[in-house]
């Protein structure tokens, strides 16, 4: 498997079903859910007990009413229709009195319930602190676990990556020698040795014309002096004095 591959299959994983941090995460998402029942109970408790408490409060009032009623009736001296409205008076009290127990019983189960939801809260409250703590230090380790995995691969590939290294190395040297060959070709073309530099070639190319021109000044002499060149066979001035 190349680095490349290696690095993404390391960094590329997906957390399964068997992640704790996944757990947590569900765990926590069912105590909050246990804990939003918990306070729609108490809600329901809230508003059942205030339904009860308006009906107490109405059959009071109701029975205020005819108290005051009655009050005005014996004052006009309707002795019977007084006697009629506090009757009417008590059976309302009655039924306020009916519903007293019902109301306290919901008292009394609206404040049980609020303090297990508050009791709930804490414990809920002190889950997900510490799942996030877990999480925190779950993923600093998953982190150096990659980290570390990761630096074992490239360890590994770093025996291939030297002698990549060196093949590119020796591929170079072949092709700046090729390069050198190319240039010192080229510089014979020219009329330079190959071993030769420029300055070189052109001190040499110097000389020889310097050496050409004693060559033609030697001649011109000899011409001047009447003189010829001579052979291996030619006779000297000497010679021509004898005959």
């Amino acid at each position: 498997m190349s680095l490349g591959a290696r690095l993404s299959a390391i960094f590329g994983r997906r957390r399964g079903d068997d992640d704790p941090i996944a757990e947590l995460d569900a765990s926590y998402a069912q105590q909050s859910a246990l804990l939003q029942q918990s306070r729609r109970g108490v809600a329901d408790v809230v508003t059942a007990r205030k339904r009860v408490e308006l009906q107490v409060r109405s059959l009071e009032q109701k029975a205020a009413r005819l108290e005051s009623e009655a009050r005005e009736a014996l004052h006009a001296d309707r002795e019977d229709a007084a006697r009629e409205l506090l009757v009417r008076r008590a059976g309302l009290l009655q039924q306020a009195g009916a519903l007293q127990p019902d109301l306290d019983r919901l008292q009394d189960q609206e404040g049980r319930l609020q303090e297990s939801v508050q009791r709930l809260e804490v414990k809920v409250e002190a889950f997900r602190t510490q799942k996030e703590t877990v999480k925190a230090g779950y993923s600093a380790a998953e982190a150096h676990s990659r980290i570390g995995a990761a630096y074992a691969g490239i360890s590994e590939e770093s025996a291939d990556v030297g002698l990549a290294l060196e093949r590119a190395r020796a591929r170079t040297e072949q092709m700046q020698a090729r390069a050198d060959a190319a240039d010192s070709l080229a510089a014979a073309d020219s009329g330079a040795l190959p071993w030769e530099s420029a300055g070189e070639s052109a001190e040499r190319r110097l000389a020889a014309l310097q050496a050409g021109d004693g060559v033609e000044a030697e001649l011109a002499r000899l011409r001047g002096a009447g003189g010829r060149l001579r052979g291996p066979g030619a006779a000297g001035p000497d010679a021509e004095a004898a005959r």
